[in-house]
């Protein structure tokens, strides 16, 4: 039947149907913190997508951002005393050895905002030819009273969306907008902010014009499916589709997929209250396979909270596949890769098929079966989850 996964916009698990060649866009980080398991999530639900895809033959190109200049990563810069390129540099190399150690698909291409600036002003001047910018202050913004389908992918009513733009990086108090849910395409710099030369005055670009730009450029103006955690879906998402249909006149993405928040045993994790799970450390004390195992116990949508005890669940379950690899028969492997896939294709269902390679590791242990491919097939099952069992477990 093909994958099946839950859409956004539709508010329901739909047939997800690409060509031979699958566009995907993932919005990267801002580098200027560490990755937390937030993080991992939302890349690892891509990564098992993604896997799934090219099991079923395609060619999935993967295009992953990286916001080098935006609103957050300047003042960690400046209170730090350091340049943002190279605060920038340094994360996007803690951030790559994270995801290579969680053995995450590489993006086909990770284009940064700094390298995207020209496209970035070559949209806002498409935007503006079509007359949906207007200019205060040296500021120029989008007015979304000329897309009357904003609001369109979350579904979200006026009040809504202004909630979430107060708390999510908007500024609807700001007297110079036409309505409270305009967004900043150009601004000024400040005195000690990176600045770039353009029709609209020299400064620097707004944060959502810059995924836009990074996404068209790489892979198109309409992208098969795009998305990122659910806090980006407004208003980062729904900016994004609208400022690009509004330039282009197509639709952006086919397909949007959001992936649920991950709190720490009961709380919100957030840099303010001090609670984030770093990947970093999690990977110095327990081997990465057992992270992904851990992650897996969860439906991507739902979110979840994560205890400090499930990698412990996961570090068993490890050791029964490591352990059931090297065994030399054990039952018919075809029905354990057979509900893995199906339940990759059942929007993602990471838990069922979690279990089904446990279910098979233990009976190949417990000496059932005479099958001499049980080990190689579990091994490929595995492989889809991303899950390899090739090597050995770390001595503790």
């Amino acid at each position: 039947m093909g994958m099946r996964l839950y859409d956004t916009v539709r508010g329901e698990v739909v047939p997800f149907e690409p060509g031979p060649t699958v566009s995907v866009y993932v919005c990267g980080i801002t580098p200027y913190d560490a990755t937390h398991l937030g993080h991992a999530f939302t890349y690892l639900t891509f990564d098992l997508a993604i896997r799934r895809l090219e099991d079923l033959g395609h060619e999935v190109r993967m295009v992953r951002n990286v916001t080098d200049v935006d609103d957050s990563i300047l003042p960690k810069a400046r209170e730090l005393g350091i340049d943002f390129l190279e605060l920038a540099a340094r994360e996007m190399d803690l951030f790559h050895a994270d995801l290579t150690a969680l053995d995450l698909r590489p993006a086909w291409s990770e284009p940064t905002a700094t390298g995207s600036i020209d496209a970035m002003i070559s949209l806002i001047s498409r935007l503006e030819a079509n007359g949906h910018t207007y200019e205060v202050d040296g500021t120029t913004f989008f007015d979304v009273a000329t897309w009357t389908k904003f609001g369109s992918l979350t579904g979200y009513d006026e009040a809504q969306m202004t909630t979430y733009a107060a708390e999510r990086g908007g500024n609807p108090d700001d007297p110079r907008q036409r309505n409270p849910l305009d967004f900043v395409l150009w601004q000024p710099s400040a005195t000690d902010e990176p600045s770039w030369e353009s029709p609209f005055g020299p400064g620097r670009p707004g944060w959502h014009i810059e995924c836009s730009a990074m996404a068209i450029a790489a892979l198109g103006e309409t992208i098969d499916l795009h998305g990122g955690g659910n806090d980006l879906t407004f208003p980062h998402h729904e900016c994004e589709a609208a400022q690009s249909e509004a330039a282009t006149g197509k639709t952006f993405a086919r397909h949007w997929m959001h992936v649920g928040m991950v709190a720490y045993e009961g709380t919100k994790m957030s840099k303010s209250l001090g609670n984030l799970v770093f990947v970093r450390n999690l990977r110095r004390m327990h081997d990465p396979r057992a992270i992904r195992l851990s992650l897996m116990a969860h439906h991507y949508r739902t979110g979840f909270e994560w205890f400090d005890y499930e990698i412990e669940d996961a570090i068993r379950r490890l050791d029964r596949l490591v352990k059931a690899a090297q065994f030399q028969k054990g039952p018919n492997p075809a029905p354990t890769l057979a509900t893995v896939r199906a339940a990759l294709d059942n929007d993602l269902d990471t838990a069922t098929a979690r279990d089904a390679i446990d279910l098979l590791a233990s009976e190949i242990i417990a000496g059932t079966g005479d099958d001499t491919t049980a080990a190689s097939g579990l091994a490929n099952a595995a492989g889809l989850l991303g899950i390899r069992l090739d090597v050995s477990l770390p001595e503790s």
